[in-house]
């Protein structure tokens, strides 16, 4: 499946009204990208309240993880993207690392991270949800919206689509 909304489309139309996050993605999944209402989280290596947060109802919203840029450990897996998929979320943005890419590849899903750990995170429950997160040269807030795709993420307090 593709996502819709191309971002370099969007920053034809809308310039002023978005933001770029200056970063480069990896994505996984069969999904080219996502858009939606953002949901922040804040943590550092340790992933049970993204794990709470997706069991909610997602239906139109992108979770997006401020992990702290760590490559050590793994965010995101296979079960955790399914329960996020299952629950209607867009997405998963996450300044930090996933794993099990080979079985993200085949899900109808996109989780956008800067790479790959084989190793899984904590489970204390360690983090904070609903605070303004900030990577990239751009600050996420729960309630603005974001757009993702191959070209890079953008960031806009209003939605600035269709």
């Amino acid at each position: 499946m593709t996502n819709s909304l191309k971002t370099a489309d969007l920053v034809d139309t809308n310039d002023t009204e978005v933001r770029f996050c200056e970063m480069q993605w990896k994505s996984f999944g069969s999904r080219n990208g996502f858009h939606g209402e953002i949901v922040t989280i804040r943590t550092f290596e340790d992933n049970r309240l993204l794990r709470e947060t997706l069991e909610g109802d997602g239906h139109g919203k992108v979770l997006v993880v401020d992990g702290g840029g760590s490559l050590r450990c793994a965010l995101v897996g296979d079960l955790i993207a399914a329960l996020g998929q299952a629950n209607g979320w867009q997405g998963i943005l996450i300044n930090g690392a996933i794993r099990d890419s080979a079985d993200l590849a085949g899900m109808d899903f996109c989780v956008m991270a800067l790479g790959q750990s084989p190793k899984k995170s904590g489970k204390t429950g360690h983090g904070i949800r609903g605070v303004p997160v900030r990577f990239g040269n751009v600050e996420f807030a729960t309630g603005q919206y974001i757009y993702a795709d191959g070209d890079g993420v953008l960031v806009a307090d209003r939605p600035v689509h269709g």
